[in-house]
């Protein structure tokens, strides 16, 4: 009997994934850092790049059989649709009762928090350019926790600082991605884990 592969000739998804979260999250967190509000940019970068190409990413990884990709790069496509349907909903008139303001959005991002800090684990035996994105956007989701339930400026302006270099830390990572698969060799390290 013959035996038959299949070999995966689609593109690396990662790139489209990691852009769409760094590029975003550099615009959501010059924002938090204080330079200018929030506005339509960041709400349709959230819904479109942020939100939609991240998810398209993530199915581009579940038919590649990558668990781990799946599960990010879909979760934080949907973590942004939520976010901007929380920024949204209210102004629309459309807000309903639910835990004081004040509690709701610091368990949103502790929430998020954790679920990064166990997705970080899953980096340790991937490469040294995503542990740095997935440890950094654990403290960036814990600070903006802190900074919503203190109200604190100040924390909310560190995470912003923060929240710049985790997000142009996925933009080098996708980027990285890019540039070595089309030289063949790698360009752009990323300190690729030994397995």
């Amino acid at each position: 009997m013959a035996e038959t592969r299949v070999v995966d000739t689609t593109a690396n998804p990662a790139p489209l994934g990691l852009l769409g979260f760094g590029m975003t999250t550099v615009l959501l967190n010059i924002h938090n850092a204080g330079f200018f509000p929030i506005d339509s940019m960041i709400l349709a970068m959230g819904i479109f790049y942020g939100g939609v190409a991240q998810i398209i990413a993530g199915i581009m990884e579940w038919r590649k059989g990558n668990t781990f990709a799946t599960t990010a790069f879909t979760s934080y496509g949907l973590f942004w649709l939520t976010l901007v349907g929380l920024i949204l909903i209210p102004r629309m008139g459309l807000d309903v009762a639910g835990p004081a303001a004040d509690a709701a959005m610091p368990a949103y991002l502790v929430m998020w928090g954790i679920f990064t800090a166990v997705l970080f684990r899953g980096t340790w035996r991937i490469s040294r350019a995503l542990q740095f994105v997935f440890a950094s956007l654990t403290v960036l989701f814990f600070l903006l926790a802190l900074g919503d339930a203190t109200g604190s400026e100040t924390i909310t302006r560190l995470a912003g600082w923060e929240g710049i270099l985790c997000g142009a830390s996925a933009m080098y990572t996708g980027l990285a991605q890019i540039l070595n698969e089309l030289e063949g060799k790698e360009i752009w390290p990323l300190g690729v884990v030994k397995k």
